[in-house]
């Protein structure tokens, strides 16, 4: 048996904790137990894509509940077991799905310069997936307890199987993008690389209290922005748009994606767990330096007591913040970066497309007010 073949047999003849009642469903929760997230109410903007959306979220489902064959010489009973063990972790996965802001943005981009087609709705699953997959990571990174309104994978069964889960998610990309166009899958990957990097440069810079906003930008750009800008040249790429339109829709992703982290690292200080539905305090907790702390060390008489203490500050760290402008000023970034976002598709002609696309760029900005 090879190395591939072994980890993935390794996968699939895993076994839930002796805790976990497997007649129950997940973690003992029977299915009709798990109640909708308001975090996953889709965007208004996104009416105009729900059928689509519908689609994707189907072809994710399938990916995530198709099981492998079993391997010559492979023991089937045990096969099978660990194959239902896996099988239950992606059905609670699977139920807690997001907005699907990014494959809405593969949708909106396409329907903006052409027509949707079946590759959109592929595209549009694959890029859910890692987004999903680095979610994963993520939290066992940050420790987070919550994610999308419910206990995450790693707070209920532990690291290995949240970590297994994501790479798990990987293969099926994989396994997806052999069916893409050579340039599509090419720039998937790359992106993904991308968001790698920005998120391993992220956890160098822990506690580098010295770090420049610029310094900063730069990390969000490739950690999350690259994402949502690859989501919106990909979209119209696929459904045949100019060189112009292509380059308009990149910068729109790319200044509305550095938006979203602006604020998304701004309720991580202020938000409400009951409406975000995910862990707060993490960055903090963490020593990651976001725009709103970095402004705040930038403007008091003695940032050293703060940067001595930061992660011990806890609730006190937000009416600092906001005493000083900190927290408005963040909020006022990502204004601007929506708005130059919002300037880039005076490129594309007017639609509802277009009209959703702004939209859903106004949306991640008003998150945090």
């Amino acid at each position: 048996m090879n190395f591939i073949s072994a980890k993935r047999y390794t996968l699939k003849a895993m076994k839930l904790p002796a805790h976990i009642d497997p007649s129950r469903g997940i973690g003992g929760i029977q299915r009709s137990e798990v109640s909708p997230l308001s975090s996953a109410e889709p965007l208004p903007a996104f009416k105009l894509i729900e059928g689509q959306l519908r689609k994707v979220k189907k072809l994710i489902n399938e990916q995530l509940t198709t099981s492998t064959p079993a391997e010559p010489g492979v023991n089937l009973s045990m096969h099978k077991q660990g194959t239902d063990s896996v099988s239950r972790l992606l059905e609670y996965l699977n139920t807690h799905s997001g907005k699907m802001i990014r494959p809405g943005l593969v949708l909106l981009a396409g329907s903006a310069v052409g027509e949707i087609t079946d590759e959109h709705i592929h595209v549009a699953a694959i890029i859910e997936m890692i987004h999903n997959a680095t979610l994963l990571h993520d939290d066992v990174i940050d420790e987070g307890q919550k994610r999308r309104g419910q206990s995450t994978i790693n707070s209920l069964w532990g690291n290995e199987f949240a970590v297994l889960l994501g790479d798990f998610l990987l293969s099926r990309v994989f396994k997806m993008c052999v069916k893409l166009q050579p340039q599509v899958a090419k720039e998937i990957a790359a992106t993904a690389a991308r968001v790698c990097e920005g998120e391993l440069r992220q956890i160098s810079e822990k506690q580098n209290w010295q770090l420049s906003e610029a310094q900063y930008i730069d990390i969000i750009t490739e950690k999350s922005a690259s994402l949502f800008s690859n989501c919106c040249r990909l979209g119209g790429l696929l459904a045949k748009g100019t060189e112009k339109q292509l380059q308009a829709l990149a910068r729109f992703g790319l200044n509305s994606g550095i938006a979203f982290q602006i604020t998304d690292d701004l309720l991580d200080i202020i938000g409400d767990e009951s409406r975000t539905g995910k862990t707060t305090g993490s960055d903090v907790d963490r020593n990651k330096p976001t725009l709103a702390v970095i402004h705040l060390l930038k403007v008091v008489d003695d940032p050293a007591p703060i940067r001595r203490g930061l992660s011990s500050i806890g609730m006190g760290l937000a009416e600092m913040l906001r005493s000083y402008g900190s927290l408005e000023y963040a909020q006022s970034r990502a204004r601007e970066f929506v708005e130059k976002a919002i300037a880039e598709l005076t490129a594309l002609k007017n639609s509802d497309a277009k009209n959703a696309l702004l939209e859903t760029a106004k949306f991640v900005a008003d998150r945090a007010v």
